[in-house]
């Protein structure tokens, strides 16, 4: 359904229990993670057309940090987050390199961050979220991933031999498991929501249709989620229905991460958005649907969303993506001037969202899907976003849209897949509509290269009952 746009305070960081633990853990206040602002676009149209890597994906590096070949993390990924080593310390700045964290304020302190931009730089000393990292732009981002590539590289001594520096710097993620932790959804919650005489709103194809969203209740992979009480449509004469929510859904997202924003007043060019985005984030943005059809109109969703937004922990930048950038679908009709790019290109990320029904041990596969399903690019969006002169800033967050592909088997919510309810999916002997108590939903997102995976972990979360 649709995103979102909200100024906020900030994000919780990600909290790495220590090798004994088995999950993450939140802290009990609010800090900067990744957010200050959050926006929903609506979701991805599924066009047939050519998709094309433009770079080879290659195993050229190797880590003298044993790395599984099934891992997300490997030296071709390094994606970023905020953790503790221990449950007392202070939060900082990290990187995930196979089952470890990469502590980059260890690091910074040792002096290897010694190219031009960063070697006077404190990004990653006593800092508890990468705000200030982000805002140095791309420049400060591609010398950062290059010492990281190298201090973690076999052939690379500095580390690798330094064994005082290493158990200081090196942190056990802590658990065996892989991470502890489009047209066609608009036509079809369209059809749902309004009837097949108008699925699609006249003006989606000029333009990233988006709602302002809220940062206070986004929350990370593993926190349970509240089912949601609110509203729905009334019986025949009858007041409207209050209570816990009968209709909740996920919904298939990703977000991308702003790295330096722009002033206010001052609109981001669409060939130049790209230097604004840091990178990607697995996101689901949990929908109360029964209560979202009740208030939609006119003014958009409210409580059915505001609730919780789930995001995976490690943020996967563009350059590790870049070598599964494809083309974008063709848009017609053409986009206006300011939404014009010239090169418009997706990135070919699988997606699989699994539910593990209540009292059960395994998850079933109730869809898979592709980043590179969306109709409007994610620098499209962010253009779009800052045309009015709207400021962004670093840390903020921007929702894709659910992302849904061609075929039943690739829609990106239960909305869609079990048709609001009326065709329930079949779950290891038992059915579900939409979401029960108990269930456990997990996102996966993963690129496959030659011999590696840049992939971004798990997004989950468990419902839970609404308090009386």
């Amino acid at each position: 359904m649709r995103p979102s746009f909200t100024p906020t305070n900030h994000l919780p960081p990600l909290y790495i229990p220590h090798a004994t633990a088995s999950a993450i853990t939140l802290p009990n206040s609010v800090s900067h993670f990744c957010s200050s602002q959050l926006c929903f676009f609506i979701g991805g149209v599924y066009q047939k057309s050519v998709k094309r890597r433009r770079l080879p994906a290659i195993m050229a590096l190797k880590s003298f940090v044993d790395v599984h070949p099934d891992s997300h993390f490997p030296i071709q990924n390094l994606p970023y987050g905020v953790f503790k080593p221990e449950p007392s310390s202070v939060a900082r700045p990290g990187v995930a390199i196979g089952d470890f964290v990469l502590d980059l304020s260890e690091i910074a302190s040792a002096g290897l961050f010694d190219g031009p931009i960063l070697c006077n730089s404190d990004c990653f000393l006593q800092q508890p979220n990468l705000n200030k990292f982000l805002a140095m732009g791309r420049p400060a981002w591609k010398e950062a991933r290059a010492t990281i590539q190298k201090l973690l590289s076999s052939t690379e001594p500095a580390l690798r031999d330094n064994a005082s520096l290493r158990q200081k710097s090196l942190v056990p993620m802590g658990t065996t498991r892989t991470f502890f932790h489009p047209c066609i959804m608009r036509r079809i919650a369209g059809t749902i929501f309004r009837g097949p005489e108008n699925p699609i709103p006249a003006n989606w194809f000029h333009l990233p249709i988006a709602y302002h969203g809220r940062a206070s209740s986004i929350v990370l992979s593993g926190t349970d989620i509240i089912r949601p009480r609110g509203q729905g449509h009334p019986a025949p004469n009858s007041p409207p229905y209050f209570g816990p929510s009968r209709k909740l859904d996920f919904e298939l997202e990703m977000a991308a991460v702003v790295g330096p924003g722009n002033e206010l007043g001052n609109p981001v060019n669409v060939n130049d958005a790209a230097d604004h985005i840091f990178g990607l984030v697995l996101m689901n943005d949990w929908s109360a649907r029964d209560i979202q059809a009740w208030e939609y109109v006119p003014l958009g969703p409210f409580l059915g969303k505001s609730f919780a937004t789930t995001i995976s922990p490690w943020i996967v930048t563009l350059d590790a993506l870049e070598p599964f950038v494809c083309d974008a679908p063709k848009q017609e009709p053409r986009p206006l001037p300011y939404l014009a790019e010239k090169i418009s290109k997706n990135y070919d990320i699988s997606l699989e969202v699994g539910i593990k029904p209540a009292g059960q041990e395994h998850s079933c596969i109730v869809t898979r899907s592709n980043f590179n399903h969306l109709y409007w690019t994610l620098t499209q969006q962010l253009a779009h976003h800052t045309v009015n002169g709207c400021n962004l800033r670093p840390g903020d967050l921007f929702g894709t849209g659910t992302i849904s592909g061609p075929d039943p088997e690739s829609f990106g919510c239960l909305l869609e897949l079990t048709w609001n309810g009326q065709k329930p999916l079949s779950l290891s002997g038992t059915t579900r509509g939409f979401l029960q108590d108990g269930d456990e939903v997990i996102f996966t997102g993963c690129c496959k290269g030659n011999g590696y995976n840049v992939g971004f972990g798990s997004c989950s979360g468990k419902i839970v009952p609404s308090p009386l």
